[in-house]
């Protein structure tokens, strides 16, 4: 049985791994590493193995990059969301990030 656990655990950390990989771009640094996310759908999910085991995979990525992981699954797609609470001048920054880029989508469609 050690066989076994050891090749499920090396498994499991090969996941992890991925996942971290996944995440680790999402991070930008101007909002200090603050709003992580991932989202995999359907055909990823297959890929990387039965739900539980990537969720508490998922979340292990998260932790590493210093997150406060949740994940949800909605139509089929697993959601890795960062729940941190984010400093009042991060916040802003991606407010005014966000207000810039709806605004230049709206005067592209003029």
């Amino acid at each position: 049985m050690p066989a076994k656990d050891e090749l499920a655990r090396r498994r499991c950390e090969n996941v992890v791994d991925r996942l971290e990989s996944l995440m680790r771009p999402t991070l930008r640094p101007q909002c200090d590493a603050c709003y992580g996310q991932l989202i995999l759908n359907g055909d990823d999910l297959a890929e990387m193995g039965e739900l539980k085991d990537l969720r508490r995979a998922a979340r292990e990525a998260g932790h590493r990059l210093g997150w406060k992981p949740t994940t949800g699954l909605v139509d089929g797609r697993l959601f890795v969301l960062d729940e941190r609470k984010v400093p009042a001048k991060i916040e802003k920054l991606a407010h005014d990030a966000a207000a810039a880029a709806v605004d230049r989508a709206w005067k592209e469609q003029q």
